[in-house]
């Protein structure tokens, strides 16, 4: 075996002997599971047209926004306007609306933006024709990161906005209080 590794090199023998272990696995199944090319993503019971999954995979839920800023941008818009149409076509869900932060300044100021953030995609939903009954805003700051890294790019995509739909209204609701 020793010329073999020589003639092909050692780092290419291994890749080879892990993709021969693995083929293995594969055809005795134990590591396989049935083609879930088309399952249904993890966690969501309600699947096909008007559910959350398809809310999520066909119209997206997030929207960014530069740094420090609570200014809906021209990519925000279209993602907004998308998701209106949806809603407006799927009038069961309720939408909580929540906002973060990652743009430096204390926490106070993180909550402030990012419930700025969130009351900004809330005002354009509601202007593009979703009922203001049906939506509400949570500011989060910084408490929910989407990454935990110091990176421009991670931080990029802690400024945003996630529009979840709920069947019902939750504690931070103004109509629960």
């Amino acid at each position: 075996m020793g010329s073999f590794f020589g003639r092909i090199g050692q780092s290419a023998a291994i890749a080879l002997l892990c993709g021969i272990g693995l083929a293995s696995c594969n055809s005795a199944g134990s590591l396989t599971t049935p083609d879930v090319t088309n399952a249904t993503a993890a966690g969501f019971v309600n699947v096909g047209p008007g559910s959350e999954e398809e809310f999520i995979i066909n119209v997206g839920r997030r929207v960014y926004f530069e740094k420090g800023s609570a200014v809906v941008t021209d990519e925000a818009r279209m993602t907004i306007e998308n998701q209106a149409k949806w809603l407006k076509n799927n009038k069961k869900w309720l939408v909580k609306v929540q906002g973060h932060a990652d743009d430096g300044g204390s926490e106070a100021t993180q909550k402030t933006l990012s419930t700025q953030r969130a009351n900004a995609v809330m005002t354009e939903l509601i202007s593009l024709g979703v009922s203001p009954n049906r939506v509400w805003v949570k500011g989060y700051g910084i408490e929910r990161p989407v990454t935990d890294c110091d990176d421009i790019t991670c931080q990029s995509q802690n400024r945003r906005v996630v529009v979840n739909l709920r069947e019902e209204f939750d504690e931070s609701a103004p109509q629960q209080r």
